[in-house]
């Protein structure tokens, strides 16, 4: 079912980082479902999905999560809050379980990818940083989620206002193949955030955009 480009601009216009949540709202299971899809969905380059996703929903973590977000109260008062964790690394093996992962859900001959798996594994040999790789990778996620979202009319706040490392220690990240690259609070706004009727301030389209 295709949406109409009103609605579309419509939901992303309703959408602002919200900076005071509703905490006795909470997503009901059914659309906290297909946000979490979502974020399983998003593409990625190569397709190798370099990162997972840790959402927090138990009350007594979520009271720990101000004091390592520089203050800010959006961690604990939304319903979900999602870090978005980033491989550190990325090497042959892993390119292997990925490629495995294809032929099987795909039907192929275990070798029908080798061309393609050489490919990938020489591309990933030849990166400087695999991390700063994977971490824009990241952001393609926190992009879609939010977009996503906005069209469910649940609000969101990104949060980059966070400490990774403690939130990697507090996650279990620490030590592992994943590291705290951003949050994002997601929920429902409160009736008395004032910042829900400011008007959003955006350079024009022929500032921006450039067309050829």
């Amino acid at each position: 079912m295709t949406i109409s480009a009103d609605k579309l601009t419509t939901q992303l216009g309703w959408r602002y980082a919200v900076k005071r949540f509703d905490a006795s709202r909470k997503i009901s299971a059914e659309i906290w479902q297909a946000l979490e899809r979502s974020l399983i969905l998003t593409p990625s380059s190569y397709g190798l999905q370099p990162w997972q996703f840790a959402v927090i929903t138990n009350e007594e973590v979520k009271k720990k999560l101000p004091a390592i977000s520089w203050g800010q109260q959006q961690p604990l008062d939304c319903s979900h809050m999602v870090v978005l964790a980033a491989r550190r690394t990325m090497d042959a093996e892993y390119v292997e379980r990925y490629m495995s992962s294809v032929t099987e859900t795909r039907n192929l001959a275990a070798d029908a990818m080798d061309g393609y798996r050489r490919v990938l594994v020489s591309t990933v040999e030849k990166m400087d940083s695999h991390l700063d790789w994977n971490a824009r990778q990241v952001y393609i996620a926190l992009g879609q989620l939010m977009v996503a979202a906005a069209m469910l009319n649940v609000d969101t706040c990104p949060m980059e206002g966070i400490d990774a490392q403690a939130y990697d220690q507090l996650l279990g990240f620490h030590g592992s193949d994943y590291t705290t690259v951003v949050g994002c609070a997601v929920g429902y706004r409160h009736p008395e955030d004032a910042q829900a009727q400011a008007v959003k301030v955006r350079f024009s389209a022929d500032e921006l955009v450039r067309r050829f």
